[in-house]
């Protein structure tokens, strides 16, 4: 077929794709005829180009010309996702890649619309956050969707995989990796071309996010391929895992407080597994063991006995105020208290200084205004009109614009539910709190699936919040999923050694 015919608009729109090319392929003698191409990210180029039987041509202004740009540019979309691909999952060191490839030109442009691409190959969405991906060559991409922890890992290995397909594939496109986030490639690798060294340097957003996963993850708050996928923990393991960690409280600087908190907090929702109402001395020796540790982390305590069920106890040992600046790690604790009416505790947690919660850097601004609610609310001497003031603040800042840190699936689904409820507590709507009570239920059993994660077992912001509004004569149904009853109802709430 004559490279020089000027297709017709028929023989176009069959044959024209969206197209990725390397910014290098676009030669002095050709750019002046590619005026329509873009640069869509660093050292990448978007055009038209036309599928023949015989060979991929790509188009000028000259062919585009006569063409509406509208019904040219659906065309192409629409025949670009017509490519056939073949789908691989990929488990690479606990984190699992995606590779799409096939014998076509244009797979590795299905980058360009990668949410849709996805969606149709596979039948899953890309979370807010978008994904990782590579295009070493036009035949392939790989990508990892950025829901949790494990980006961290996968940018070294999709920069690994990237940098070696490209040098030794054919028909080469890209050898950086790229963020897709809402229709737009951002390159995270920097290539200094004197040295020919690459680095992967994030943007301040993707760093943001990627330490608000991080963190999420160490604490159990997400809902991973590894928690979905693993067996139930064993509340006995995590009940000698806890004991263990208090063992070492006595090591002075080298001692992990909040492990030992982190620890306590997977057993007492473990427990709930097996005992979904907190009917057993064991759940609630597990649930006040998580209450005398959070604490003691933020606020220092004396020397107690700490249950763990069973014949287990350990000693906790006297520990010195010395808040960290883990603001996720306050709230459980603030939550803990809530929830076991430890009025003390909370006096004491409302008095951690909010500007060292403020340096913890892995969390969103809605975070620590939400910190600064609660705080206001329970201090004697915040007046309403503040509280109402800072939960306005905290509304606004976990808008989709605001958040940065952390996912927009995670802040809906979990974050933001028990400060809507909190809405609905102050302003004494009966009717509206017990609605938005059965949407927040239903969030947390969808974020966590089938999920056997300690977390899952246990909708613990919600829980608090209930529990306040059962404490102000709110009505609330007996039985609700994720709510043990008996910590809901106070009926199971037994002294605890004081702070």
């Amino acid at each position: 077929m004559n490279p020089d015919h000027i297709p017709d608009t028929g023989e176009l729109l069959r044959g024209v794709h969206s197209r990725l090319l390397p910014l290098d392929s676009i030669t002095p003698e050709i750019a002046g005829s590619l005026r329509y191409a873009r640069l869509v990210a660093d050292g990448l180029v978007f055009a038209y180009a036309l599928d023949r039987p015989t060979d991929v041509r790509l188009l000028t202004d000259q062919d585009v010309r006569h063409v509406d740009a509208e019904e040219l540019g659906r065309a192409a979309y629409g025949n670009l996702m017509r490519v056939p691909v073949t789908h691989e999952e990929i488990a690479v060191e606990g984190t699992v890649l995606h590779s799409f490839h096939g014998d076509s030109h244009f797979v590795g442009s299905q980058a360009l619309f990668l949410a849709s691409a996805v969606q149709r190959v596979t039948g899953e969405s890309l979370p807010q956050a978008g994904a990782l991906v590579v295009m070493p060559s036009r035949h392939n991409l790989v990508y990892h969707p950025i829901t949790d922890g494990t980006v961290v890992e996968a940018v070294n290995h999709l920069a690994a995989y990237a940098l070696g397909a490209f040098e030794d594939g054919a028909g080469a496109l890209s050898p950086r990796v790229h963020w897709w986030h809402r229709g737009a490639l951002t390159s995270l690798t920097v290539i200094d071309e004197d040295t020919r060294s690459f680095s992967i340097q994030p943007p301040p957003q993707l760093l943001g996010l990627m330490k608000g996963l991080v963190r999420l993850d160490r604490a159990g708050r997400l809902a991973t391929r590894a928690a979905t996928g693993a067996p139930a923990p064993d509340p006995a393991e995590l009940a000698r895992a806890t004991a263990e960690s208090m063992a070492d409280l006595s090591r002075g600087p080298a001692a992990d407080p909040g492990g030992a908190f982190a620890s306590a907090v997977a057993h007492a929702h473990a427990r709930c597994a097996a005992d979904p109402r907190a009917a057993r001395i064991d759940t609630w020796d597990a649930w006040s063991t998580a209450v005398q540790l959070g604490s003691a982390l933020f606020t220092g305590a004396r020397s107690q006995e700490c249950r763990l069920g069973g014949d287990l106890v350990r000693q906790l040992p006297d520990l010195p105020a010395a808040p960290p600046a883990d603001a996720r790690a306050w709230l459980d604790a603030f939550y803990l208290a809530i929830v076991c009416r430890e009025g003390e505790r909370i006096r004491r947690l409302c008095r951690v200084p909010l500007e060292t919660l403020r340096q913890d850097d892995s969390v969103d601004v809605y975070v620590l205004h939400w910190i600064d609610t609660l705080q206001t609310y329970f201090s004697e001497h915040g007046s309403m009109d503040e509280v109402v003031e800072k939960l306005v603040a905290t509304m606004k800042a976990s808008e989709p614009g605001e958040v940065t840190h952390a996912p927009m699936e995670f802040v809906n689904g979990i974050d933001y539910q028990p400060i809507a409820l909190f809405h609905h507590l102050v302003t004494r709507n009966h009717d509206a709190f017990a609605g938005t009570l059965a949407e927040a239920l239903a969030a947390h059993g969808a974020h966590w699936g089938d999920s056997t994660a300690p977390r899952a077992r246990v909708a613990l912001g919600p829980l608090a919040i209930a529990g306040l509004a059962f404490d102000h004569g709110f009505p609330l149904p007996p039985d609700l999923p994720h709510l043990p009853l008996y910590l809901l109802n106070r009926e199971r709430i037994e002294e605890i050694p004081s702070p």
